[in-house]
């Protein structure tokens, strides 16, 4: 089942991203900025229990970014991901966006979803936010690649 987070996800959610943090696949996330993003993230959950995460995080007027994509290992190459990738996706058109983006070392993936390839200097400056945090910056060896919507 895929829905939007709640209060209580919150800690799973951040174990959850620890999980591919800890290996260098995507930020990390402290828990205060994931309450201040709680209403960002779709929530992928089987028998109670939290097995997915993705967030859309709104960066302007026309455009946002799908962000913080895990599944459990476990529930991996099952389509989990695809959905919390699809939900973020609807929710874009439904609030009227024109643009989504991701950064990623899974270029593959965000393709079958729609995703193009772009060059990071097409970005805006100010989805760079959050780059000061990782330890790579700024040697990004993330693909950047963007949704017309």
């Amino acid at each position: 089942m895929i829905r939007k987070a709640q209060i209580a996800d919150v800690k799973d959610i951040q174990k959850l991203l620890m999980t591919f943090a800890s290996r260098g696949d995507m930020l990390s996330r402290s828990l205060s900025e994931l309450y201040e993003s709680l209403r960002d993230f779709y929530v992928a959950e089987d028998s109670g229990v939290l097995i997915g995460a993705a967030a859309l995080h709104i960066v302007w007027e026309d455009l946002a970014e799908v962000r913080s994509v895990a599944v459990m290992e476990e529930a991996g190459r099952k389509g989990v991901g695809s959905r919390l990738v699809q939900a973020c996706i609807t929710e874009a058109r439904e609030i009227g966006l024109k643009r989504i983006f991701c950064l990623t070392y899974k270029p593959d993936f965000f393709a079958k979803h729609g995703f193009q390839l772009v060059d990071k200097a097409e970005l805006p400056h100010k989805v760079w936010g959050d780059c000061i945090k990782c330890p790579k910056f700024p040697d990004c060896d993330e693909n950047a690649m963007i949704l017309d919507l």
